[in-house]
Parts: C-alpha cells; structure tokens; sequence
C-alpha cells in the first residue's frame, strides 16, 4: 500500500493518519498491509519511525514493506530494526536480494522478475549455497541492463523479441514503447550477459 502521496511534504502524523483511517475503515482483524515504499516514484517517504508508529498500533496488521528506495542502508535498517517483530522486509530489486535474505529478510518484489524468474527463484531458494554471490552477480547484469531503458517498456520490448510476439511491445500512456534502435541494442546487450526467456519457448511448442 503506498502512502496517500497526492499531497507531498506530509508530516509522519499525516501519514499515520492516513493508514490509521483505512485499517479503521476496514475493521477486520485479517487485514495485512505491506507498506509499499517508493519515494522515487511517490516523492513521500515511509520513514522508520512511522514504521515503528504503525506497528506499535497495529500489530499483526502491519505485517511488511516492500523497499523501492534503492537504497540498500535505508533496507539495512528496515532489515535491523524491524524482522526480528515478524516483519517481513521485501527488497524492491533483486540486486538486494542475497544481502536482504542474509539480513533476515522475506525475498525482493521486483519487476523484472516478471521476465527472469527462474534464477531470481533460485537464488532465493539457495542463498546459502557457495555460488550464491556468483549467482547475484549474474541477476545484477540482467538487471542493469534492463534499467538503462524505462523499465516496463524494456521488459515488453524483451517479452516481444524472446517470445516472437511484437504485440507485446505495446504500452499503455503516458509509456511510450522502445524503437527500433532501442530495441536492438536492447537485445544485443541481453544476449551478451547470457539471459533467455525459456519458459516462452515451451510455451510456444
């Protein structure tokens, strides 16, 4: 659940007040929120110590975070503070995947693992492992790349070249789909890092 961001410069009371009122609202016991924190895209942080108001007044509702910050201190610090009350901490990238599992933490939420889940999966399953640094490093390269374009039309852009499919390059606006040469070298810098699509290929036989 992202924060109420319409309005920027919120105080932590503003904010409490905001989540207060919707879990109020809902009035059940099963509710769980994951607070959802994006400042790059929201521009309204979710600190630490609205955190720990939250969780004070609402034990059990509150029940995780998923770290969009891209900063791996501020992840560290969710991770140190909070896990050991049952928190979950997601990071919002797989590039913090193997220190967030280290720290304690539940996994990453991560947009390209709509297109790279299989060794995203196993490097949450085997983090322990003795190749679980070389296997980060190999979800890093994959990553950077994709994040050199917008993200979610490179995604489509890479969903339409390994899948033979071009209607997948469609967006809706204010994205604006990759072109031509953008697409290519798109494709050209993923191949050189070794990333495939396999699951498209057995969905196509």
């Amino acid at each position: 659940m992202l924060p109420p961001f319409y309005y920027k410069g919120n105080s932590d009371e503003g904010l409490f007040r905001g989540y207060s009122e919707v879990i109020q609202r809902v009035g059940d016991d099963r509710l769980r929120i994951y607070l959802y924190h994006i400042p790059p895209v929201a521009q309204v942080p979710i600190t630490l110590t609205l955190i720990e108001r939250l969780l004070k007044a609402y034990p059990g509702t509150i029940a995780g975070v998923k770290d969009s910050s891209g900063d791996w201190s501020n992840t560290k610090a969710m991770l140190d503070q909070f896990q050991p009350m049952g928190f979950d901490v997601f990071a919002g990238s797989e590039s913090f995947l193997l220190a967030t599992l280290r720290g304690g933490g539940a996994g990453c939420i991560s947009a390209t693992a709509n297109v790279n889940p299989g060794p995203i999966a196993r490097l949450a399953s085997a983090c322990c492992q003795v190749d679980a640094d070389t296997q980060q490093a190999g979800l890093d390269a994959v990553r950077n790349v994709f994040q050199s374009y917008v993200m979610i039309p490179a995604l489509k852009a890479a969903i339409a070249h390994y899948g033979d499919d071009p209607a997948w390059d469609t967006v809706r606006p204010p994205l604006v789909e990759l072109d031509g040469a953008a697409q290519a070298d798109l494709v050209q810098r993923l191949n050189a890092v070794g990333f495939t699509m396999p699951g498209l290929a057995v969905a196509a036989r």
